[in-house]
């Protein structure tokens, strides 16, 4: 399946649609999944997400269109789905540092940003080792907090969280986890719309387990599906994290799976994390692609 060729048939969609109304549930099913996994696709693989890309092409196209002189602000506005002139006003300075009016000047600079395509580069060397796991509905229990997205670096917003692992919590909970993966697992879920770097989701502090779930923890109910193991060793969490971004921006374009929507959860070999070789496993849950 040419699953690059299809993300670009999609973005094709995009760009004939950005004067009116885009269907990105039409987007989705061009790039063969639903709307939900080509966002968090296309944000990994762009870097941005895509409401602001949309954002910024429409915002291209109406500097064009005014700087040709021939057109109306308030009708470029409408256009491109902006309902006042405030409003658009407002967006247009923000890209291009002056307003709407200004730019039918030919003295006046605006910005430009082309459309996007997505290419495969073939880098060379560095590979990426998973596995197949089948799995019956369990749940995660511990504690929960909704976080913002960070893709490097350490996030300070679990301190809260992690302080609430007690020895005496972390006892409790290991005597719950009777299923693979065994041990304290980082599980995201609920991620929201705009998937992006500063955007919301649910993390997880907590065990596997297919027993009810006790009272004083967070549970997260989680289905049966296939999941796809990725297994990292590196400093962490650099090549933890460098996984992850490939696994979005390499693997899933490529192959023959597609996000369920599930939670992703990853394993840590222990607390060491000052260890050069430090072991990880990102568990992602997959479909076989349609």
């Amino acid at each position: 399946m040419d699953s690059i060729g299809r993300l670009n048939d999609a973005l094709r969609y995009i760009e004939t649609h950005l004067a009116d109304t885009i269907d990105f549930e039409v987007v989705g099913r061009i790039a063969g999944c639903s709307e939900y996994h080509f966002r968090r696709i296309f944000s990994f693989l762009a870097g941005m997400p895509l409401g602001e890309y949309v954002r910024r092409r429409r915002l291209s196209l109406a500097a064009e269109e005014l700087r040709r002189g021939d057109e109306k602000v308030i009708d470029v506005a409408l256009r491109y789905g902006y309902d006042s002139p405030d409003a658009f006003a407002k967006a247009f300075a923000t890209m291009h540092g002056v307003a709407p009016s200004r730019a039918k000047l030919d003295s006046v600079r605006i910005r430009s940003f082309p459309p996007l395509s997505f290419q495969l580069t073939i880098k060379g060397g560095n590979t990426m080792e998973y596995r197949l796991v089948e799995k019956g509905a369990f749940h995660i229990v511990g504690y929960k907090k909704r976080i913002t997205l960070q893709f490097e670096g350490e996030n300070r917003q679990m301190d809260s969280l992690v302080a609430q692992m007690t020895s005496e919590a972390i006892a409790r909970l290991k005597n719950l986890c009777d299923t693979e993966p065994k041990g304290i697992l980082h599980v995201s879920a609920n991620f929201t719309e705009r998937i992006g770097e500063g955007t919301e989701l649910d993390q997880y502090l907590g065990v596997a387990t297919t027993t009810s779930p006790p009272e004083g923890f967070d549970a997260l109910a989680v289905e049966a599906c296939r999941w796809a193991v990725f297994t990292i060793q590196g400093p962490y969490p650099s090549a933890m994290q460098d996984t992850w971004a490939r696994i979005y921006a390499e693997w899933l374009p490529t192959a023959p799976w597609q996000l369920t929507g599930g939670p992703e959860i990853l394993w840590n070999e222990g607390t060491d994390y000052a260890k050069l070789d430090f072991k990880s496993e990102i568990w992602i849950p997959v479909r076989a692609v349609q």
